[in-house]
């Protein structure tokens, strides 16, 4: 499977189009596809465009990353995965709590599809735990008995043994990942707010300088740069955190 490791401090911007119209679309894409890697397509875009959201973006320059958070039936999930691999989506994820066999599954369908369609496999990225969620919630609502770090790990083991390219984490545990599951070993980090933006509704959140230096290869940003004054001006501060954060690392 062939990984997308980023190159440039912009590349591992993924931009959070959480919006539900193809004209901001189009004014995002064009106005900062030279300020971050690719551009997320999550349920509310998707739901109120489908995929023309995702033609879009690529019509204008940009790369797509499906948030879809599949989980379902092996058979189900290589229908819909395929269907992805199709339109062009350049990575996507799927639920790591779905099990082995649906995660399996799905990559060993997507592979042979590749193969046979002669299409560039995807990155296929398993998502472990919501960032809303946090202790609370994993322990006495769904009835886990674990440390949520050491949860996060479990499901990012099984995702690695099914054959992902990596996961969804918080920055928490990228280290940790990182340290037992090799560093080719994808980390993506959800919830990511520079210490000058609004937290909004996550429970579980970190600055771009803390998911860097914590391993994370990819954050997750969105109203930070798309609610700014000037989104443009907001990108660039954060490519400059993470360039920061990557010097502090070496």
């Amino acid at each position: 499977m062939e990984n997308i490791k980023p190159v440039e401090a912009k590349d591992r911007i993924i931009l959070a189009l959480d919006i539900d119209n193809l004209d901001d679309v189009i004014k995002y894409v064009d106005l900062l596809k030279e300020y971050v890697g690719f551009f997320k397509v999550g349920l509310p875009l998707f739901i109120s465009c489908g995929f023309k959201a995702v033609d879009v973006i690529k019509e204008h320059g940009g790369r797509v990353y499906f948030d879809g958070k599949f989980q379902d039936i092996p058979n189900t999930m290589a229908q819909a995965c395929t269907i992805l691999m199709k339109k062009g989506i350049d990575f996507f994820n799927i639920s790591a709590s779905g099990g082995s066999r649906m995660l399996v599954n799905t990559i060993n369908e997507c592979r042979d599809y590749a193969k046979k369609e002669n299409l560039k496999l995807p990155i296929i990225l398993g998502v472990t735990l919501l960032s809303s969620f946090g202790q609370k919630t994993l322990t006495n609502e769904l009835g886990v008995d674990m440390n949520i770090s050491n949860y996060v790990l479990k499901l990012s083991k099984i995702a690695k043994e099914a054959g992902l390219s990596g996961v969804i984490a918080p920055d928490t545990d990228a280290m940790q990942i990182k340290k037992e599951l090799g560093n080719d070993f994808i980390v993506v980090c959800p919830a990511v707010r520079p210490t000058w933006a609004t937290v909004n509704d996550q429970i579980r959140f970190v600055s771009p300088t803390e998911a860097i230096k914590s391993g994370a290869d990819y954050i997750i940003i969105g109203r930070p740069i798309t609610h700014a004054a000037d989104p443009t001006a907001a990108a660039k501060l954060i490519i400059n955190e993470i360039d920061e954060a990557l010097k502090s690392n070496i």
